[in-house]
């Protein structure tokens, strides 16, 4: 799909979590490669912050992002898996208007093609809350680059036709 230069870059301000028991900021590989990627395309990091598997803090973090009116955009990594402490997408639940469906199934897709079956073990889902996009990641650094490469770089391009989810953002409040 193509990218029409004619039309103003308009650069978003995305917020990264890392959902994680384990990692830091000395070892978020997965975090690193969001940031690198959304800077590499124009956009602003807005915030970036690791969080325990803990679904309240996840909660929490979410609403405070959401209200921020410097963040557009959330990108969550970790936690979509299907073990007793993964529980992002349960947060996602707790926080959304409306749930993005074909995110997930596109993503899923786009693995099988790295991954083969074992991308059924992704729960990646995205929605949107109060005016902000949310996507949920697995934690893997090939989950995060397949997600931003085959879906979200195209996606958060404001020159991406026939449409995208930056073009959308004045009326994903309205009623």
């Amino acid at each position: 799909m193509p990218i029409d230069e004619s039309r103003p870059f308009v650069p978003v301000r995305i917020a990264v979590l890392t959902v994680s028991d384990t990692r830091g900021p000395a070892d978020d590989r997965s975090g690193d490669a969001l940031v690198e990627r959304l800077e590499s395309a124009g956009h602003i990091l807005a915030a970036r912050y690791i969080e325990r598997d803990d679904k309240a803090a996840i909660v929490a973090r979410l609403h405070a992002w959401i209200d921020d009116p410097q963040v557009d955009v959330i990108l969550t990594t970790g936690g979509t898996g299907v073990t007793g402490r993964d529980v992002t997408p349960e947060a996602l639940h707790q926080v959304q208007d409306k749930e993005i469906p074909g995110f997930g199934e596109l993503f899923r897709w786009l693995s099988f093609q790295t991954i083969g079956t074992s991308t059924i073990q992704s729960r990646a889902t995205a929605c949107v809350a109060r005016g902000t996009y949310i996507f949920a990641l697995p934690g893997s650094t090939g989950a995060v680059k397949d997600a931003w490469d085959g879906i979200l770089a195209s996606q958060l391009d404001s020159r991406f036709r026939p449409c995208n989810f930056v073009e959308l953002m004045p009326r994903l409040t309205e009623r």
